[in-house]
């Protein structure tokens, strides 16, 4: 929910005769995971006590940001889902504004920031919800019309990384008194990880496969996983012979792809949204 929509909400509080304590309550209650501090509610409440009826922002002094305009915002943002590795100072010799224009539309128009030398968005999409939502509630459905199917047609995967080396806990590295701290080679942060893809179902894990070093996940390794995943299932689970296996995977680019759509069809699955059942034979 954006910042406009909570003040609103802060503002029915105060109307209703709730204080601070009881109307942050309510919020986290209703909104958990991004209902606005105990500061920005008692600021709000100070501002309505002086007599202020809007929700908006104030009128802000200083020059008007000519260069962030519906128009330049549009560009940009078809520049960088064609580019996700643009740089800032590419984007704004592009667009012909300055750099500082090009971060704002990025970070407060677009709700994009750097990671791993990519934009993407802050936040989930108002579509993505949406389809997270729509999985979710298909699998509550088949979950209560036949548990004990679901459970047994229920396959899903995962990416993780896997570290060279194990971080000892504050328990393993305590010293009981008397004793000296046992000498032990250091640790090597920079040892190195692994991907691993992990594919399991309700019972136990189907298998796990590491990724070469020097080698990327992409849309033709992805397939190759699906190829083996369709093998193990066939030896290891033939109750799955007649009804075809529930998969859930995420929107990662390589599960998404054309190429992965592709042989997902062939191996008779069903395109579905991420995060939704994708059945495969």
């Amino acid at each position: 929910m954006e910042k406009k929509e909570f003040r609103v909400l802060i503002k029915h509080c105060f109307l209703i005769g709730k204080n601070t304590v009881k109307a942050k309550a309510w919020l986290d209650k209703h909104y958990p995971d991004s209902s606005p501090g105990k500061s920005i509610i008692k600021d709000w409440y100070n501002e309505f006590k002086r007599g202020r009826v809007d929700t908006k922002d104030a009128e802000r002094s200083g020059r008007p940001k000519t260069a962030v305009t519906p128009e330049n915002v549009a560009k940009i943002r078809k520049m960088v889902l064609a580019d996700r590795k643009l740089k800032l100072k590419e984007i704004a010799d592009a667009s012909k504004i300055s750099e500082s224009s090009v971060f704002t539309i990025l970070d407060e128009h677009l709700d994009m920031r750097k990671l791993c030398s990519k934009w993407v968005p802050r936040l989930l999409t108002p579509d993505q919800k949406q389809q997270r939502i729509d999985a979710s509630e298909t699998c509550l459905s088949m979950l209560k019309r036949n548990r004990t199917d679901f459970f047994r047609r229920y396959v899903t995967m995962d990416e993780t990384w896997i570290h060279h080396y194990t971080p000892e806990s504050s328990r393993q590295s305590r010293v009981v008194a008397g004793e000296s701290r046992p000498k032990r080679p250091k640790t090597q942060i920079s040892a190195g990880k692994v991907m691993a893809s992990v594919f399991w179902d309700a019972h136990r894990i189907l298998f796990i496969d590491y990724l070469e070093k020097g080698k990327t996940i992409n849309s033709e390794y992805y397939i190759k996983l699906l190829d083996r995943l369709d093998r193990v299932i066939k030896e290891k689970r033939p109750h799955m012979a007649k009804k075809k296996p529930l998969f859930l995977q995420d929107n990662a680019p390589c599960h998404k792809s054309m190429a992965t759509m592709v042989k997902l069809s062939e191996l008779r699955s069903q395109k579905a949204p991420p995060r939704q059942e994708i059945s495969i034979k």
